[in-house]
Parts: C-alpha cells; sequence; structure tokens
C-alpha cells in the first residue's frame, strides 16, 4: 500500500484529483466556515478534528509550509482579516486578538491528514483516502484503467500518426536489414522501446499486467507515441542511409541497434524523450498503479489539467467515438490499400 506520509508526489497526486477531492469531503461530511467562496478551517479546528495538539500541527507548518501553501493553507490578513473576524468571531476565538490568522480549505486540510504520521484519526483518514482514489478513477473510466490512455481527446489523432510512420519503418528493415522476415521487427521494436523508455515490450507488458492478447501501443499515451513515430521515421531515414552508404549490403541486427543508440543521443530527440518518459512513469504511477523502475527518476505528480483530460469533462469515450466513425475509418483503410 502507498505510505502517503513519506512521499509528496503521491499527496500531490490525490490533491490534484478534484473528482476524489469533491468525494472526500463528501464521504467526511466537514465543511468548515464558508469564507472567499472555500471552506476554511484554522488550526484549532485541524488539531481537533485529527486528536493532535496545536503544537503539532504549528510543526508540520513548519516543516512542510511549502507545500501546504500550495495546496491551500493561508495566511489571512488585513482587510481579509476584517472580514473574517465580522463573519466568525462568534465561532472562533482565534481571530479575536491575532493581526495574521492561519486558515486551511480542504485541500489543505487532507494534506495536513497525509502527513500528521503520530494521528490515528489521519491514520483512518489516509485509508480512506486510497479507497477512495482508486474507486474514483474506476468508476470515470468506467471500470478499468488498462486503456485510460484512450480517453485523451489527442489519442486518436496520435495513433494513426503512429501507425503511418511505422509502415515506413517496417518497410525499411524488410528491404534493408538481414534476419527472420517476422523475428526481426521484434527485435528492432524492443531496441526501440529500451531506447524510448529503457524497457523490452515483454518488461513493459508486465508492469502493466497485460494480457498475451492485449496490444502494447494501444496502451501507449499521445505524446509517448508521437515520440515512437518520430523514432520510427527518423530510423527508417537512418536505415535506408546506412544501406546506401554500404553500397546495398543489408545492416544487420548490430547495426540497427548502433543506429538507434545514435538516434536516441540526437539533441534534437532528447527533450522529447524526456518528455515521453516523464508522462509514461507519472501517468501509470497515478493512473494504473504501475510502477516503471528504469524511470523513476522522471516520476512526478500528475498535474489537474491531466486528471481532466484523461478521468474530466475533457475525457472522451474512445470506443464509442470509434463505433460513431466506424464507416469513415473503413473507408479510409479502403483508400490505402488502393
Amino acid at each position: 500500500m502507498k505510505d502517503l506520509t513519506t512521499s509528496d508526489i503521491e499527496r500531490q497526486n490525490v490533491l490534484n484529483n478534484r473528482f476524489a477531492v469533491d468525494e472526500m469531503q463528501r464521504q467526511l461530511g466537514i465543511e468548515g466556515m464558508l469564507f472567499e467562496g472555500e471552506y476554511r478551517f484554522t488550526k484549532k479546528m485541524i488539531a481537533d478534528f485529527y486528536g493532535v495538539d496545536v503544537s503539532t500541527i504549528d510543526r508540520y507548518l513548519t516543516a512542510y509550509g511549502d507545500e501546504l501553501k500550495r495546496n491551500g493553507y493561508v495566511l489571512c490578513q488585513g482587510k481579509s482579516l476584517e472580514a473574517f473576524k465580522l463573519q466568525f468571531d462568534h465561532l472562533t476565538n482565534e481571530a479575536i486578538k491575532t493581526r495574521r490568522l492561519g486558515l486551511f480549505n480542504f485541500r489543505a486540510f487532507l494534506n495536513m491528514g497525509m502527513l500528521l504520521a503520530e494521528s490515528e484519526k489521519a491514520k483512518a483518514v489516509r485509508s480512506l483516502i486510497l479507497d477512495v482514489v482508486i474507486a474514483t478513477i474506476n468508476e470515470r473510466t468506467g471500470g478499468g484503467t488498462k486503456y485510460i490512455n484512450r480517453r485523451d481527446v489527442n489519442y486518436l489523432t496520435a495513433a494513426i500518426t503512429e501507425e503511418n510512420y511505422r509502415k515506413n519503418l517496417t518497410s525499411a528493415i524488410n528491404q534493408y536489414v538481414f534476419g527472420h522476415p517476422t523475428y526481426k521487427y521484434a527485435q528492432v521494436t524492443d531496441l526501440i522501446y529500451e531506447a524510448v523508455f529503457r524497457e523490452k515490450a515483454k518488461e513493459y507488458r508486465k508492469i502493466l499486467r497485460l494480457a498475451p492478447k492485449d496490444n502494447v501501443r494501444q496502451t501507449l499515451y499521445a505524446e509517448v507515441l508521437l515520440v515512437i513515430s518520430s523514432f520510427e521515421n527518423g530510423l527508417a531515414a537512418y536505415i535506408e542511409a546506412r544501406f546506401k552508404k554500404n553500397g546495398s549490403v543489408p545492416l544487420t541486427i548490430e547495426d540497427v541497434a548502433e543506429l538507434i543508440d545514435e538516434l536516441s543521443e540526437h539533441p534534437m530527440q532528447k527533450p522529447y524523450i524526456h518528455d515521453a518518459r516523464t508522462k509514461m512513469a507519472s501517468r501509470d504511477y497515478s493512473f494504473r498503479d504501475a510502477y516503471h523502475g528504469n524511470i523513476a527518476d522522471y516520476l512526478r505528480a500528475v498535474t489537474p489539467e491531466e486528471f481532466e483530460r484523461f478521468i474530466g469533462d475533457q475525457s472522451v469515450d474512445f470506443d464509442r467515438i470509434l463505433a460513431e466513425n466506424k464507416d469513415v475509418l473503413k473507408r479510409l483503410k479502403q483508400a490505402e490499400d488502393e
């Protein structure tokens, strides 16, 4: 089980998921004081809920102040504090004499609960959070996350683009590379996967717990597919150029491996490979509970915008889109085959 007390990435993944945060607020039934458009909580209210001293809350504010501020903790002062006093002096004594009052919104309230290692109440909240996050994502995706990448509105275009450039590469392999007519394609694919995200297809399948019939490429995010497209198109050109330079002598798989190493180190490719590794490591960890150890250094929190793209209002029902456009796709396929 994930330990929210020790990982800022895991905490931020929860707090950036507004659907899980809203569900937590509903299940806990905590509202606080509605002020400036948000429910607010004082340090004493936080301490009382989690069963700790206010001094403990102060200690965590000192240690994790930047994180808590990023997630909704504010110092209320000046005219804002005066307005707060007018509304809530009858509910709290904390604001009577102070010139600055620390206030938590609900996200910061949850943030503190994920940090408080010594609180049994916070421990129970953390357990609930993990259950809610899983349930929320599964509910929003219709019960599974294997193909959550296809809920991105950009996925279909990226998949079609990649398939087209894949044909350039398979044609180059067929014409200019020694090897078994079928096996050499798998060998080159593994070499590309290792160059882009440091995993062979077999390793990727294991991490994502894919069945033998599952297509690896159909689980890749749009940005990753575009990087693969760029790599495949560039490699096809490299292979053809090396074939001609060698006096029309076909390349070995070892020759292709050298070209892939060269291409992966090209200054133009490096930013795109970095982005692909970051997207894959981070999204798979958050959405699929899949950990890519070979690219763990690229792990970061998934942004609120990404949650919107994959489980929010911006996400799409890929299977429905395919069904609605099957006649158009069929005509495109027929045109390609002519």
